[in-house]
């Protein structure tokens, strides 16, 4: 069965690498923070001292960082992508810019490395569940490569050339910011009025305004549990991320622009980056002057 090293086992990439060792995956793992690998290794991965001597007699390189500027340094700036092997195919689950992704395919390319954007949606319930959305990005040839592998961590779908699995991503991220923004405002808006905000949920179950969203945060909301499935922080980038797209596309996309906002005071002005993104509800109570828990 295929080698593969997996870089970056952090709040999302644990649980991603584990069921790949669950699937029967010969797993390599490394981690800036070595002790958030050590449970794997318990599990049965081998832990690397250095992502270098991960990769080296991998087949397929995943990685799951935090952004581009991560990913660029840790293929080109420390060298794992000269330890590998021509013919290693690189997975960058990653969420990070279309262009840096169609960049370091392109540069991988010209070392005869494959390469498939791949990145994911669906929180650490998803990971540890092997339900992921995963939005794909490259060759039709790796992709069929790679499918095995992205089955055993959820629900790959190819969905164009390089960095198109980047762009599908900052599209669904466009709609989790928004919908956060909209359940947050509901919920809310239903426990001022004195309704219970549980059987307010219930009541809208098989409608239009149904959603993940609404369920799981809409929870969080009410009973103010915002430890980190998904940070606000990389909530932000992604925000960020979708609108430097949009500028370079020439587009105007006020409500992403708008969520983008309330998305920087709750991370920089009130310094929760790194709660959960459903913490978007403590900012819309401190903007309305009222305390958490309210």
């Amino acid at each position: 069965m295929t080698k593969i090293a997996f870089l970056g086992t952090g709040l999302m990439g644990e649980p991603m690498a584990r069921n790949l060792l669950k699937a029967g995956f010969g797993l390599t793992v490394w981690n800036r923070t070595q002790d958030k690998a050590l449970p794997l290794g318990a599990a049965g991965a081998r832990i690397a001292p250095a992502p270098q001597d991960a990769v080296r007699g991998a087949g397929i390189v995943v990685t799951m960082l935090s952004d581009g500027e991560a990913v660029s340094d840790l293929l080109f700036g420390r060298g794992c992508a000269a330890a590998m092997a021509a013919g290693t195919l690189v997975i960058d689950m990653s969420s990070i810019r279309p262009r840096e992704a169609r960049d370091h395919a392109g540069r991988l390319a010209a070392a005869g490395i494959g390469h498939l954007d791949a990145p994911v949606s669906g929180g650490t319930r998803g990971a540890e569940a092997a339900d992921l959305a995963i939005m794909v990005g490259g060759d039709p040839a790796d992709f069929a490569r790679a499918e095995p592998v992205l089955r055993a961590m959820g629900r790959p779908v190819l969905v164009g050339p390089a960095g198109a699995g980047q762009l599908s991503k900052l599209a669904n991220q466009a709609i989790v910011a928004i919908t956060i923004g909209a359940v947050a405002e509901a919920t809310l808006l239903v426990r001022r009025a004195g309704a219970d905000p549980r059987l307010f949920r219930q009541a809208l179950e098989g409608g239009f305004a149904d959603s993940i969203i609404l369920r799981q945060h809409g929870e969080r909301m009410e009973t103010g549990d915002f430890a980190p499935g998904g940070r606000a922080s990389i909530q932000l980038k992604d925000l960020d991320n979708i609108l430097d797209e949009a500028r370079a596309l020439g587009i105007a996309l006020p409500l992403v622009s708008a969520l983008r906002d309330r998305f920087h005071r709750l991370v920089h002005d009130m310094g929760h980056g790194e709660l959960d993104h459903a913490a978007l509800f403590l900012e819309l109570l401190d903007r309305n002057g009222l305390p958490a828990g309210t």
